[in-house]
């Protein structure tokens, strides 16, 4: 894959994302993508092939009222693709870890893409 091609699947992954449409967020990744999010250290999510990864996508969208994902940096190193993601949410309802509604989250992140025939194969949130 070019690195046009790779950046054009994180970015149709990453708009998916923010529009809150699931069906194309997933056009963009393998049928076996392993997702993982890690929050201070520690994996809070993980997922193994795409219905777990939809599974996980649609318990998400009742979070977050609003939520956007925004690119500050992007590089490739070697077939890892490394996104530098500033990320604001809303949140929509008082949850069990103690956020409240309407409570809005500002922080930065990165992600981190693998890709396999033609497709995001890994993907691995770290906050």
């Amino acid at each position: 894959m070019s690195p046009t091609d790779i950046r054009a699947l994180v970015d149709n992954y990453i708009d998916a994302y923010n529009r809150k449409n699931i069906d194309d967020m997933l056009m963009s990744v393998h049928s076996q993508v392993e997702f993982k999010n890690i929050c201070a250290g520690v994996v809070n999510a993980s997922t193994n092939g795409v219905a777990d990864l939809r599974t996980l996508a649609q318990q998400s969208l009742s979070l977050f009222s609003e939520r956007h994902q925004k690119i500050e940096s992007f590089e490739l190193q070697g077939s890892v693709a490394i996104a530098t993601i500033d990320f604001r949410a809303v949140v929509a309802a008082d949850l069990p870890n103690g956020l409240k509604k309407g409570q809005v989250l500002n922080f930065s992140g990165r992600s981190e893409f693998e890709f396999q025939d033609g497709a995001i194969s890994k993907i691995t949130d770290f906050s």
